[in-house]
């Protein structure tokens, strides 16, 4: 099988993203199952090399993706001309160059999987804050007049013309997808609808099958506590998730619940299910993140920072890490990339998944 290219974006360039980006691709063994590029300015890739103790490693300067080499001992840029001086740039710190640097990365490497040249996107982190500021400063001029994006997933939906979508957080085997994310928890309610709920179980259903799993097994998480305990506790269990999951059933797919929350995860983990529906944010995001983020209290340090989110929906993939852009630790060379690979990985198995 053909190893797919993944597009890697650098992030913002005032965090950790292009030191965690050298680490990740001095691995030689990634090498054999994908081409990775990364997209971003390679002078910080050059500055980065640096911080992480790696002068071994080569970085390739590319103008189109057919120039890279996709070789261990090499990383290959995409060149963007983003940070006029890396010297005199601040990391750290959020800066309109910065956020401007971050959002064109993204911007260019969906535009290169839209056309083809890769065969999945994935994305280091961003700054909300900065890539803002540098919208708004800039009026719209560098994004097609869009002054204002939430995040990642906003500027891949708006880029690609997607309008039905959801995230997907991954640890190993243990995945949950979102009805509604960045919103607040009363408003989140509001969102467990029906079709909605439909529509995110349809969307778990298919990105299994993209990652090989034949029959998946959908769970959906209820909402309430005791999944409301037949109307005690909250009616939307009886009134719009049961029936989206009947309505999955009749399409053919094993959507199995409303089962509580506080139970749902720990069966998933024991391999009862492929994929959770949650129906807000944090119902989905916190046990992720207590599997994957794991501090050494003796060390005083992170032993982990794993987790993967996938964008589901769309007509190209996106992966991406699960943490942010950790300002605090840019220019120590210390941060861990793990949660970068496992990215990577998500997107190699997604792509072969499309292929096959």
């Amino acid at each position: 099988m053909t190893r797919p290219i993944i597009g890697i974006t650098m992030g913002d360039p005032a965090g950790n993203g292009p030191e965690i980006t050298v680490k990740a691709l001095a691995r030689a063994d990634l090498y054999d199952r994908c081409r990775p590029i990364v997209v971003g300015d390679a002078k910080m890739l050059e500055q980065a090399r640096g911080f992480v103790g790696r002068p071994d490693i080569r970085i390739h300067r590319c103008e189109k993706v057919s120039d890279a080499l996709f070789t261990p001992g090499t990383i290959d840029v995409f060149h963007l001309e983003l940070i006029a001086d890396v010297d005199k740039f601040e990391l750290g710190k959020v800066s309109l160059e910065g956020g401007n640097a971050a959002f064109q990365c993204v911007r260019k490497v969906i535009q290169l999987a839209m056309d083809g040249e890769v065969d999945a996107t994935c994305t280091n982190a961003l700054n909300k804050e900065a890539m803002n500021k540098a919208l708004e400063a800039a009026g719209g001029a560098n994004s097609d007049g869009y002054t204002h994006f939430d995040g990642h997933t906003e500027i891949y939906a708006t880029y690609t013309h997607t309008k039905k979508y959801t995230m997907m957080l991954a640890h190993h085997d243990l995945r949950v997808v979102h009805v509604s994310t960045h919103c607040s928890l009363r408003e989140a309610c509001d969102r467990v609808k029906k079709d909605r709920v439909l529509e995110v179980i349809e969307i778990a259903h298919q990105a299994c099958k993209d990652m090989g799993i034949e029959t998946p097994r959908v769970a959906v998480a209820g909402l309430n506590p005791h999944c409301g305990e037949n109307g005690l506790f909250g009616t939307e269990e009886i009134q719009e998730i049961t029936p989206a999951i009947q309505a999955a059933k009749a399409e053919g797919i094993n959507a199995i619940g409303p089962i509580p929350p506080d139970s749902v995860f720990s069966e998933a983990l024991g391999g009862w299910y492929d994929i959770v529906v949650c129906m807000y944010h944090d119902q989905g995001h916190i046990p992720l993140k207590t599997v994957g983020f794991v501090y050494d209290r003796e060390k005083q340090a992170w032993k982990a920072v794993e987790g993967v989110n996938v964008t589901l929906g769309l007509p190209i993939i996106r992966t991406s890490v699960d943490h942010g852009t950790g300002f605090a630790l840019a220019g120590k060379g210390t941060s861990n990339e793990l949660s970068l690979v496992n990215a990577i990985d998500y997107g190699i198995r997604m792509a072969n998944g499309r292929k096959n």
